[in-house]
């Protein structure tokens, strides 16, 4: 569903993606593993437009490098940052209701704000008080839940977890599986281990602006040499 191939990016003579090779096949969750500053977050950002690719991205055999970023997203791919972007001063509801793209209708596509609301209770429960006051993990699940709003194909998540509590990071987990179980694919760019590993398909890990490994979780987890030069602390 979504294919890149040979993607370089750079920030100003800073050569940051050296020839980047990914698949994220359709209703497949696929982790983005690496530590900070190897490339992910670029990656992701260079396949949406913000970074210009100087590469392949091909979704659904479309070429999409190129693209703005508003071309991107009507094409079918979504995109939740690491730094959640949210209204603070818009309600829960309101939030949501932006990740509608223009013409669209609630309820045009798979996803429509009652069944949000459904799926997630909390947000229902804060659906009509300011987005600032949520939690952490409540603004996380605000910002994956506008972003499907738009209905995408694939959604690319940056770092969902960071900086939740435990507790918080298993509803995450269980809630990527439930959007890719309705056939979204997902693209998760990753530290915690534990959770991608539980969750994905598939792996890549990241180093110096390559990919380095491509293998399902039970291969990363024999490859003791992988693990220690690129991921360990």
């Amino acid at each position: 569903m979504l294919e890149v191939r040979d993607l370089h990016a750079y920030y100003g003579k800073s050569h940051i993606l050296q020839g980047v090779n990914l698949d994220v096949g359709e209703g497949e969750i696929v982790a983005l593993l690496g530590r900070n500053g190897v490339g992910r977050s670029t990656t992701c950002k260079a396949v949406m437009g913000e970074v210009e690719p100087h590469g392949s991205i091909k979704f659904k055999d479309r070429e999409l490098a190129g693209k703005k970023p508003f071309e991107v997203a009507m094409a079918g791919l979504g995109y939740v940052p690491e730094n959640r972007d949210i209204f603070p001063g818009l309600t829960t509801r309101q939030n949501l209701m932006l990740g509608l793209k223009p013409g669209q209708k609630d309820g045009g596509g798979r996803w429509s704000l009652e069944n949000m609301f459904e799926q997630f209770p909390n947000l229902r429960e804060r659906a009509d008080v300011e987005a600032s006051v949520l939690s952490g993990g409540e603004k996380q699940m605000l910002t994956i839940c506008r972003t499907l709003m738009g209905d995408p194909s694939v959604i690319m998540i940056d770092e969902p977890t960071e900086g939740l509590a435990p507790k918080i990071v298993q509803q995450v987990g269980e809630m990527l599986e439930m959007i890719a179980a309705r056939g979204v694919s997902i693209l998760l760019v990753e530290q915690k281990l534990t959770i991608a590993m539980k969750i994905s398909a598939r792996v890549y890990v990241m180093g110096h602006g390559q990919i380095v490994f491509e293998g399902t979780p039970a291969d990363l987890d024999k490859d003791e040499e992988t693990r220690r030069e690129w991921l360990e602390v």
